[in-house]
């Protein structure tokens, strides 16, 4: 079964990570690269993990209750059946779940990514071959450029101009097409005013 493709704003909101050891961690790198709230818990944390002042960790045993009122739950522990047990916690309450290595209890799953500011490409393989998912990564790093992150913003910045300007979509296609092949060619970026003024003429 494929995963369906769904991006999410995870921005300030409570994610709880339940685990402490590498894996845990990495997770939790994740998700604060995406501006999330987290949240991590286990008897035992990884000293790395507590000098970690973005990651707020307690610990403690996992309860049912720590899910409550969570984005998104992430069980990275190494035990299998506490694992299955969170991710049954979670699914009863319709919170999204990742159980690390356990595909059958997970409600999403982690993909492999490129960031460049808010342009992110995900790949995945519903969770069967991450070596094909770090290939497709490695593949597409020369794609997903600091450039065309600062393209992107650029272009975000114009957006409701041109629609106000422009009044049909596929004219504003045309016309957004156009400006991203300048700014892919050219050194310098115009400013925002000099590219509304080449979108009037």
């Amino acid at each position: 079964m494929a995963y369906f493709p769904m991006f999410i704003d995870i921005e300030h909101k409570p994610c709880l990570i339940v685990g402490g050891g590498k894996v845990a961690f990495r997770k939790a790198r994740v998700l604060l690269d995406f501006g999330a709230k987290v949240y991590l818990e286990a008897p035992e944390i990884l000293d790395v993990i507590c000098s970690d002042s973005d990651i707020i960790s307690k610990c403690k045993t996992f309860s049912p209750e720590d899910v409550m009122g969570m984005a998104l739950v992430v069980a990275a522990t190494d035990d299998v059946r506490l694992n299955h047990q969170i991710s049954q916690v979670c699914q009863q309450k319709n919170i999204p779940v990742n159980a690390v290595d356990q595909i059958q209890d997970c409600s999403f799953i982690f993909p492999s990514y490129l960031r460049q500011q808010d342009v992110v490409a995900a790949y995945s393989s519903s969770g069967k071959s991450p070596v094909v998912t770090q290939y497709l990564k490695r593949q597409t790093t020369d794609l997903v450029t600091p450039r065309l992150g600062e393209i992107t913003a650029l272009l975000g910045s114009i957006r409701e101009k041109v629609q106000q300007q422009i009044p049909t979509e596929a004219e504003r296609k045309r016309i957004y097409e156009g400006i991203l092949q300048q700014l892919l060619e050219c050194e310098e970026f115009p400013d925002e005013e000099e590219l509304i003024r080449k979108i009037s003429e």
